[in-house]
C-alpha cells in the first residue's frame, strides 16, 4: 500500500512539474532569413542589398550613384533622388514601402547639404510619422558620393 501511495505521489509530482513547465515555457520561433537583391545588383559585391529576417528588413548602405556611370551625379538633387529611388526599389523587392522604414542613418560628406536633403527625403513618404533618423558627417564615401543611407524597416 505504501509503495502504491509513494508511486502515485511521484507520478503526480512529475505531472505537476511538467504542467507548470509547459505553462511557463514559450515556443521560440526562429525568423526566416532571406537575401533581397535588385536584379541589376553587380554579382561581385560581397553583400546583399538587404536581409529580410521575419518581418524586419535590414538594408545595406546605399549610395546615390548614376547607374550608367557608377559615379555621383553632378547635381546634388539627382544624387539624393538616385539614393532614395534605390532604397525604395529594395523595399519594393521585399514587399515594403518607404513608410515601413523605422530607422534611417545617412552619412554625408558635407553637412551643409542637410537643408537640401530634407525636403527631397520627406517627399518620399506618404505617412506623416517619419522614421527615426540620424544624419552624420563622413570624411569621404566611395566613388565620390556625398550620401550613404542604411536603414531598418518593419513590415506593417
Amino acid at each position: 500500500m505504501n509503495r502504491r501511495i509513494s508511486f502515485l505521489v511521484v507520478v503526480l509530482a512529475v505531472a505537476g512539474i511538467l504542467t507548470v513547465h509547459g505553462a511557463f515555457s514559450q515556443v521560440t520561433i526562429q525568423p526566416t532569413r532571406k537575401a533581397i537583391n535588385l536584379p541589376d545588383k553587380p554579382a561581385q559585391l560581397p553583400f546583399s542589398d538587404a536581409i529580410l529576417a521575419g518581418n524586419t528588413l535590414y538594408l545595406a548602405g546605399r549610395l546615390g550613384l548614376d547607374p550608367k556611370t557608377g559615379k555621383a551625379p553632378e547635381q546634388i538633387d539627382d544624387e539624393i533622388k538616385n539614393l532614395l529611388d534605390g532604397e525604395k526599389a529594395v523595399l519594393a523587392q521585399a514587399g515594403m514601402t518607404m513608410d515601413d522604414l523605422v530607422y534611417v542613418q545617412i552619412a554625408c560628406t558635407d553637412l551643409s547639404l542637410f537643408e537640401k536633403f530634407n525636403p527631397i527625403y520627406k517627399s518620399y513618404f506618404a505617412a506623416k510619422d517619419l522614421p527615426a533618423r540620424e544624419f552624420i558627417g563622413a570624411v569621404s564615401l566611395l566613388r565620390g558620393g556625398h550620401f550613404e543611407l542604411q536603414a531598418i524597416a518593419v513590415k506593417k
